[in-house]
C-alpha cells in the first residue's frame, strides 16, 4: 500500500509553523522567567537598596558592595579573557591551517566549555588562592571568570573570523598590504561585531556565575578598595540570602538587580555594535 506524501507546499507551511511555534514558545518561557523574577523582586528595589550596605547579614540594607564586586570581576575577567580568545581565533582563522595542534585547541576549548563551574571555583581556591597567593580577593574571582569566558570568546570570534570573505583579504593583499596588516585593518574590523557577541555571551556566562566565584572571591559584605580585597558578587549574595534563608525578599530583589544588570549590559553592547555596523556601512 502506497502511502501519499504530502506536497512541498504543505509540508514547508506546516514546518515553518512548527519553527514560529518553537520560537514563540522560547520568547514566552523567557518572559515567563524575567517576569516572574522582576514582580517579586522590583517590589524591595530602591535606591536605599541599590546604594546601601547590607545589615545583619544582608537581612535588611542594601547592596552596593556587590554591584561594585560584580563591576570589578567583570571588568578583570573582560580584559583577560577578551585579548586571549580573540588572539587564538586570529591565529586558528589566519595563520595555523588545519593541523593536529589545531584540532587539540578546539577539543581544548570544547572541553574547557563544557566543564561545570563548581570544578572551575575549585580550580580557582588551589591555585589563584593558595598556590600563586592571591587569597580570596577579587582578582581571583575575576581570573576564574576569565577562564569560564575564554572558551565562549574565543570559539565565537573563530567562526566569525573565518566566515569574512576571503575577497577582503585578496583586496587588502592586492594594494600592498602585509598579512599582520590585512588582518589588523581588514579582517578585525569587519569581525567585530561577531566578536562583541561572543564577549557578551562569554562575560554575561560568567557574571551570572555563583559556583564559580564562592572559593576565590570570598564572601565579605564590606566594600572592596582594591582587587585584592575580598567580595561578593550579586549571584554568590544572592544564593546565600537564599539558600540560608536570611531574607527571601532580598533575594528576589538582589535578582532582579542582576537581571536588569544583564539586560543593561546586553542592550547597550548591541547598540553599540549596531552603530558601528552602520558607521562602516556608510548609514
Amino acid at each position: 500500500m502506497s502511502i501519499k506524501l504530502l506536497s512541498p507546499k504543505i509540508s514547508q507551511k506546516i514546518m515553518n509553523a512548527v519553527f514560529i511555534l518553537s520560537g514563540i514558545i522560547t520568547i514566552l518561557i523567557l518572559v515567563l522567567i524575567l517576569g516572574y523574577i522582576l514582580i517579586k523582586g522590583l517590589p524591595a528595589v530602591n535606591l536605599e537598596f541599590i546604594f546601601g550596605n547590607p545589615i545583619d547579614s544582608g537581612k535588611s540594607g542594601g547592596i552596593f558592595p556587590m554591584i561594585i564586586s560584580s563591576i570589578y570581576v567583570t571588568i578583570i575577567a573582560g580584559i583577560v579573557a577578551t585579548p586571549l580568545g580573540v588572539g587564538a581565533a586570529v591565529y586558528m582563522s589566519e595563520y595555523s591551517g588545519e593541523n593536529k595542534i589545531t584540532k587539540l585547541i578546539r577539543f581544548g576549548a570544547e572541553t574547557l566549555a563544557s566543564i561545570p563551574s563548581i570544578v572551575f571555583g575549585l580550580f580557582g581556591l588551589s591555585f589563584f588562592v593558595i598556590f600563586l597567593g592571591f587569597g580570596w580577593s577579587i582578582l581571583s574571582g575575576g581570573l576564574v571568570l576569565a577562564l569560564m569566558a575564554l572558551p565562549t570568546i574565543f570559539q565565537v570570534a573563530e567562526v566569525t573570523i573565518s566566515s569574512i570573505p576571503s575577497s577582503y583579504r585578496e583586496g587588502s593583499y592586492g594594494l600592498g598590504a602585509t598579512k599582520w596588516q590585512t588582518i589588523y585593518r581588514v579582517v578585525l574590523p569587519a569581525a567585530i561585531p561577531g566578536i562583541v557577541t561572543g564577549i557578551i555571551l562569554g562575560m554575561t556566562r560568567a557574571i551570572s556565575e555563583a559556583a564559580a566565584v564562592m572559593f576565590a572571591v570570598g564572601s565579605s559584605l564590606s566594600m572592596p578598595l582594591s582587587i585584592f580585597d575580598p567580595g561578593r558578587p550579586l549571584p554568590l549574595h544572592l544564593y546565600v540570602l537564599a539558600t540560608e534563608g536570611i531574607s527571601l525578599d532580598n533575594a528576589y530583589g538582589t535578582a532582579a538587580v542582576l537581571v536588569i544588570f544583564v539586560l543593561a549590559i546586553t542592550i547597550i553592547s548591541n547598540y553599540i555594535v549596531d552603530r558601528y555596523q552602520d558607521k562602516i556601512m556608510g548609514r
